[in-house]
């Protein structure tokens, strides 16, 4: 039987993937169709119920819990992994810092602010965190940088490894909204999940959450076993930044979510209904 399964190509992910996608496991059967693509298009992809399995944003799953139920295994959730806000301007930074919530000063509201996209996690926490900050462009998360140095915008919300690089290109932080989530709740913050459609077979479901599962424990315990793999999608990364970005988003979450995970998840999706940033629905989230 064979599956589509999206992914990012970043080193967390393909981190994950490495030893389900290249059978270093047994698959007892399944082989996957692997498409790359950065965040918001797996989102959008998610929409259209393209995939059979994808990586989505948690804020994106809201809007498909009724095609797709959440795996325990795969997910990004941690502490000190949030986006951050980022500007060109280091008076600004210092002066935009001082605010979150409700209260902005009226000529900072209209900053121009480039997003990875509408339905990422890090424009849901943007939105808890500066409500008033409605000016978004989105662009590709690898481009916001850029964009920034151009002056096309004047803050970014940066995602990924721009969480290594920033400093170096000149740009100062405002806020890390993991930071800001952390404080608010005392609890990891769920980013990234792997979903898969509810429509196939509750087996098949079940031993695609096993795989994964299986997967990321053997990249755990060979974690240069994919050195190669990862590196070839990783955009001219140094390795210690790679191998950085893998310790930041893959830990005990990405292997089985456990009641912490989920609490936190759940903790997410009711403070979203409550300010009625995502839909309702009757769907329970998880797999099991």
């Amino acid at each position: 039987m064979k599956l589509t399964l999206g992914f990012s190509p970043c080193p967390n992910d393909t981190f994950i993937f490495d030893a389900l996608i290249h059978h270093k496991i047994d698959t007892q059967g399944l082989d996957f169709e692997v498409e790359y693509q950065d965040v918001e298009t797996l989102n959008q992809k998610a929409f259209q119920g393209e995939l059979d399995i994808t990586k989505l944003s948690y804020h994106a799953f809201a809007y498909v819990i009724e095609k797709y139920v959440l795996l325990d295994a795969g997910s990004a959730l941690g502490f000190g992994v949030g986006p951050l806000l980022v500007t060109k301007n280091e008076e600004l930074a210092a002066r935009l810092s001082q605010y979150t919530g409700a209260f902005l000063p009226q000529e900072l509201q209209n900053l121009r602010i480039g997003i990875p996209g509408k339905y990422t996690t890090a424009n849901f926490l943007l939105s808890l965190a500066y409500p008033l900050l409605q000016n978004k462009q989105e662009l590709i998360f690898s481009e916001i940088e850029q964009a920034l140095l151009r002056g096309e915008i004047g803050l970014g919300l940066i995602i990924h490894e721009n969480r290594f690089t920033y400093q170096d290109k000149g740009l100062h932080k405002v806020v890390d909204l993991g930071d800001y989530w952390e404080q608010t709740t005392q609890q990891p913050i769920p980013l990234g999940g792997i979903v898969i459609k509810r429509s196939l077979p509750m087996d098949v479901q079940l031993l695609v959450n096993d795989l994964i599962h299986q997967s990321v424990e053997y990249a755990f315990a060979n974690p240069k076993s994919g050195l190669d793999y990862i590196r070839s999608h990783a955009q001219e990364m140094e390795e210690d930044v790679m191998y950085k970005h893998i310790e930041l988003y893959v830990n005990r979450y990405s292997s089985d979510l456990g009641a912490e995970g989920k609490e936190a998840i759940h903790s997410m999706f009711d403070r979203a209904r409550a300010l009625e940033l995502i839909p309702k629905s009757l769907e329970g989230l998880f797999l099991r």
